[in-house]
């Protein structure tokens, strides 16, 4: 499977994942911020920007497909950083390659089984994809009867492509996403990882990282939560200098 990557700087290997709808380059400012220390790749998961596609989208084969790919690559251990769907699968390499994960930092996530969330996104992701529009403010009107938050529309036309029939279409994977959301609601698997871990949390979303504690101390017993205050799940957007900070701070306590 190809994997879209970024590639820059020159350190310790730092892999950032992005979170469920998004890009690679949705974590830049991270990325950037690492490149002076780290040599930081940023990945598009399967399913989602430029990578390919897959049959059965879930938390396991997203990870083995990134693994497949830190070993294409060549890269002896890893530093991981994945925001929402991106840390679960961060969570998920963690659990599966604790010798060769040497830290991992998960943004606004818990290894917990989440309710349904999203249904209102897709009802839009829909309302686009069978008006392929012509231009991304006509998808922006589509979208706002089933979006309330113009962040999260906002967010979501950064994936919509024009195709060389003039029509714009989604990047990602929509119909499969969809199908299998379910899959991607599930919780990381696998024996207790001794990896050195940071959980950041924003103190106003909805994913309530601090309430689950134990579940993230049973699965990563060498780990901290960190709340970064007013600020919701899109944490690393809403303050990214703090966010920044606590990712770099962390990073460099670890073993090379």
């Amino acid at each position: 499977m190809h994997l879209h990557h970024v590639s820059d700087g020159e350190g310790p290997d730092v892999v950032v994942l992005h979170g469920l709808f998004g890009a690679g380059g949705n974590l830049g400012a991270l990325s950037r911020h690492l490149a002076s220390h780290y040599r930081v790749h940023s990945l598009d998961l399967p399913d989602h920007g430029r990578s390919d596609w897959t049959d059965e989208p879930s938390i396991p084969s997203y990870a083995a497909a990134v693994w497949a790919w830190v070993e294409q690559q060549g890269l002896s251990s890893v530093r991981l950083v994945g925001h929402s769907l991106g840390g679960k699968v961060a969570m998920q390499l963690a659990l599966g390659h604790p010798q060769q994960v040497n830290g991992l930092v998960v943004a606004d996530i818990a290894p917990v089984a989440y309710p349904p969330s999203h249904q209102g996104v897709f009802a839009g992701l829909r309302a686009v994809a069978q008006a392929a529009p012509e231009s991304r403010a006509a998808a922006r009107v589509l979208m706002a009867p089933h979006i309330e938050e113009s962040m999260v529309i906002q967010f979501l036309l950064l994936s919509l492509a024009r195709g060389d029939d003039g029509l714009y279409r989604w990047r990602f994977n929509a119909t499969g996403l969809e199908r299998d959301y379910a899959s991607l609601l599930q919780p990381p698997t696998g024996p207790v990882a001794p990896v050195p871990a940071l959980f950041i949390a924003g103190e106003l979303s909805d994913y309530k990282v601090a309430q689950y504690s134990d579940a993230i101390s049973g699965l990563f017993p060498n780990s901290a939560i960190t709340t970064m205050a007013g600020c919701g799940h899109w944490l690393h957007a809403q303050e990214p200098a703090l966010f920044n900070d606590h990712v770099s701070r962390f990073l460099a306590q670890l073993r090379a």
